[in-house]
């Protein structure tokens, strides 16, 4: 497994498969973009494809967001979302604050990578989940 910080010879045939579930998700076009926009970003690669990705928006000074963590179905259970995580935790080494919101199920996996729990509000406009 080769863990990247760059997208650097990422080409969008290599970042199919995912937003498993999601009943709009981005087309690998939108989808590349959001990786090209993020502030930072940590991949997964096995054999030429990407299997695991994280992001993360911020000001790059005093806060940071990470809105997204996928692992391929086929890879989950192998550590390496635990692993992106890390090395997303590394990147943002000097920002005060590091959030994300996810499902309560969730938690105990980003505390195992150690975060902690706290109270959050969201607004989701499905309409928009494809990203267009």
């Amino acid at each position: 497994m080769q863990y990247k910080t760059s997208l650097e010879g990422i080409t969008p045939d290599m970042i199919g498969g995912f937003f498993v579930g999601w009943p709009n998700p981005p087309a690998v076009p939108t989808f590349l973009k959001l990786l090209e926009n993020s502030y930072r970003v940590v991949v997964a690669i096995d054999e030429g494809q990407v299997v695991g990705f994280i992001t993360a928006i911020s000001d790059g000074v005093l806060s940071a967001y990470i809105p997204l963590l996928e692992v391929l179905p086929d890879y989950q259970g192998h550590g390496i979302g635990k692993e992106l995580v890390k090395r997303m935790l590394e990147e943002l080494g000097e920002i005060y604050m590091i959030d994300l919101l996810c499902d309560p199920e969730l938690q105990p996996f980003y505390e195992s990578a150690g975060m902690r729990r706290a109270t959050g509000m969201m607004v989701r406009n499905y309409n928009r989940q494809s990203g267009v």
